[in-house]
């Protein structure tokens, strides 16, 4: 039992995934510092010279619990989309490169599909004869004229 664990542990793309966690951790932290040190002070900045940030008292003045913080809620979405966009160039880019270069097609287009003309579920591979839904023979795709 302690043998296929350890096998499991040491097969490549559980290693490769595991790196990946601890190296987007770490970039997590990098992304988070500039967010709270780069991008929250003009945003802090916009509402008015208030350290509290960009939002409304919802309850008693001061309360930090009844304070709606549109101002944490900019800074999150700007931290998603750098980090996210930093994942992407920094992994997803490469790893297709590489998996082309190897002959697979990861992260592509979607298949082609067609909408059944009977039931209208429009699921369909765009190849197929029959639906999977109904059953309904399929149109073909013919070739244009000409």
């Amino acid at each position: 039992m302690l043998k296929g664990f350890r096998n499991f542990l040491m097969r490549g793309d559980v290693v490769v995934v595991a790196v990946g966690l601890v190296v987007a951790l770490a970039f997590s932290n990098l992304v988070s510092a500039f967010t709270t040190n780069v991008i929250n002070p003009p945003i802090t900045r916009a509402s008015g010279g208030s350290s509290v940030g960009l939002g409304w008292q919802l309850g008693r003045e001061g309360n930090p619990a009844t304070f709606l913080n549109i101002g944490a809620f900019v800074t999150a979405v700007i931290y998603f989309v750098i980090f996210m966009g930093a994942i992407y160039f920094a992994v997803v880019v490469p790893y297709r490169y590489i998996s082309k270069r190897r002959g697979a097609v990861v992260f592509g287009d979607p298949p082609a599909v067609k909408t059944c003309p009977a039931c209208l579920s429009d699921d369909l591979p765009a190849a197929a004869s029959k639906c999977k839904h109904c059953g309904s023979d399929q149109p073909t795709a013919t070739a244009p004229p000409g």
